[in-house]
């Protein structure tokens, strides 16, 4: 027992004690919420949330105990991972109730599986590789250099836009931008990326968006109109579902409109609903904390790693949770048109909520795998690549 102690002691000494906390408390706040919503339903989302969660931790746990540089230098095989599941989407996919794109696997036993949650962590290893690399040869403010970074996040995103699963489009996107700024990718390409952008929305929405996409952006505009009874229903009536709440909520298993199930999808998109009737504003604030806890966390470890793969880890997880968070509680807000992103930890489903875990194991792996040599950790230290933030 008393080696099992020390062991114990010696791992959390090198881990974020702070980061696996909150991270244990967004999963015992989510199941609550999952718990209360069930009565919405017979589909028993406890149970999938459970397992996937008690998988999730254990396989993040064994990340964690790996060396993050081994992992970086598997990037080839993670390549064909990540390759490898947009292609089993392509030739088994499925289209579940409550979305409006073929991204999902059938299971055994009725449990479907999103390939594009794993896909996001085998980007960030690949993803960061090729900064790595980039900065080793000195091409990293390069024309050269950039445009090989935009084939690199090219390929994912044009592979999950087949698909249909353009939310996923966007935090694979925000991910790269993410990474390739705080690895020193000039401001100037983001400029002409922005630019660019900017000249080509016209296009954008006349070529590349269906009436779907134009329909949910246009739903945000028209409150008074046909909208509210059709895309822009589910907003709505998620709103309504928060202000009832007011201050303190109605209190746990007492939210009639969750027990009815009047917002769809509250168990998985709009979990924060839940929250807001049932825990109201207190409950809101409580669960945002949470979640910024664990994102500050995270950028803090990106920020103390000794070398580039740490740090660009670390930012990747980062960049992935944020921007989740943000375009989630835009999206019940009605700030955003609903995409389909789920609220990191808190949404029901377990491909998402393993995807969490399994990040938080790999910025555990860079806290617990740090290089101690000091001759090393100077060398890595004295790189101009690393932006201090």
């Amino acid at each position: 027992m008393e080696k099992i102690a020390d062991g114990l002691k010696s791992y959390f000494s090198k881990t974020d004690v702070i980061l696996w906390l909150f991270t244990a408390i967004a999963t015992v706040y989510s199941l609550l919420l999952i718990s209360d919503m069930q009565r919405a339903g017979n589909y028993n989302y406890m149970f999938t949330q459970s397992v996937a969660i008690v998988l999730g931790i254990v396989v993040a746990v064994v990340i964690s105990l790996v060396n993050y540089n081994f992992i970086i230098k598997l990037w080839w095989l993670f390549a064909l991972i990540g390759v490898g599941l947009a292609g089993l989407v392509f030739l088994f996919g499925i289209q579940v109730s409550g979305t409006d794109d073929t991204a999902w696997i059938q299971l055994p036993g009725g449990f479907t599986f999103q390939p594009s949650e794993f896909m996001k962590i085998c980007f960030i290893i690949t993803f960061t590789k090729h900064l790595c690399f980039l900065n080793e040869i000195d091409k990293i403010k390069s024309l050269g250099g950039v445009i090989s970074l935009l084939v690199h996040v090219g390929i994912p995103v044009m592979l999950i836009h087949i698909q249909g699963d353009d939310g996923a489009v966007l935090i694979f996107l925000f991910i790269a931008i993410v990474m390739s700024f705080l690895a020193g990718v000039q401001s100037k390409y983001f400029a002409v990326l922005g630019g660019t952008l900017a000249v080509g929305l016209p296009i954008l929405w006349n070529f590349f968006l269906n009436n779907e996409h134009r329909n949910r952006i246009l739903a945000l505009f028209d409150l008074d109109g046909n909208a509210m009874t059709n895309y822009g229903w589910q907003q709505y009536q998620g709103k309504v579902s928060i202000a009832s709440g007011q201050m303190l909520g109605s209190g746990l298993y007492n939210g009639n409109r969750v027990e009815f199930g009047i917002v769809p999808e509250q168990e998985n998109d709009f979990i924060f609903t839940v929250a807001g009737e049932e825990f109201g504003f207190v409950g809101c604030v409580i669960l945002l904390f949470i979640l910024a806890v664990i994102i500050i966390r995270i950028l803090i470890n990106g920020k103390k790693a000794y070398d580039n793969k740490g740090a660009y880890i670390c930012y990747g997880v980062f960049a992935m949770i944020a921007s989740q968070v943000i375009i989630n509680i835009g999206m019940v807000l009605g700030i955003i048109p609903v995409i389909g992103i789920t609220l990191p930890f808190f949404s029901s489903g377990g491909t998402s909520v393993m995807s969490m875990m399994i990040s938080v194991g790999l910025v555990q792996s860079v806290m617990n795998n740090q290089e101690v040599d000091m001759d090393k950790a100077k060398i890595r230290l004295g790189s101009q690549s690393r932006i201090k933030i």
